[in-house]
């Protein structure tokens, strides 16, 4: 059986989740007994295999100097790409910010500015481009409803490939 690493919580139903680092997260109730789970991690070994098998290697651990190069970068290219699809869209923030977020590439505040992690650098320019005009769309529409994905698919019809090219 893989390893795994088990968090308990108050939750009703196990879960599996294959993390960015390649480890195996068993999610489960905190009743449920140590058999019951392995007896599921057994079941989806197969699929687990398989997903780890066609996800690419992690990145290596940024060092400190390369974050700041990241960042440099990003306010050079961010803005630039920013006003292009601004212009595009119609839609325009109040602010643009860079960060070093781990977790996400780009966000939209209720007040319509923009944050981007500095780690958007890494990605091709096809997948800097949609996150932009995801977060700009945001502007709009502050949901993943339907309404924001037809504006989204308006801009970027090949949103969904594009999105294949992230990895943080």
């Amino acid at each position: 059986m893989m390893n795994y690493e088990l968090i308990r919580s108050r939750r009703k139903t196990l879960s599996l989740e294959i993390t960015k680092d390649h480890r195996l997260l068993v999610r489960a109730p905190i009743g449920l007994s140590q058999d019951a789970i392995d007896t599921f991690v057994e079941k989806h070994e197969p699929w687990a295999k398989k997903r780890l098998a066609a996800m690419p290697p992690p990145l290596p651990e940024p060092t400190a100097e390369e974050i700041e190069a990241l960042k440099a970068r990003a306010r050079t290219v961010l803005p630039e790409k920013v006003a292009h699809w601004s212009a595009v869209t119609g839609l325009t923030p109040t602010g643009i910010k860079v960060t070093a977020a781990r977790k996400r590439y780009g966000s939209c505040s209720s007040k319509n500015s923009l944050s981007f992690s500095c780690f958007l650098m890494r990605c091709p320019e096809e997948a800097i481009d949609l996150v932009v005009v995801h977060e700009l769309c945001h502007i709009r529409e502050k949901n993943h409803g339907p309404r924001f994905y037809a504006l989204l698919s308006h801009h970027l019809p090949d949103h969904a490939e594009r999105k294949k090219l992230l990895r943080i």
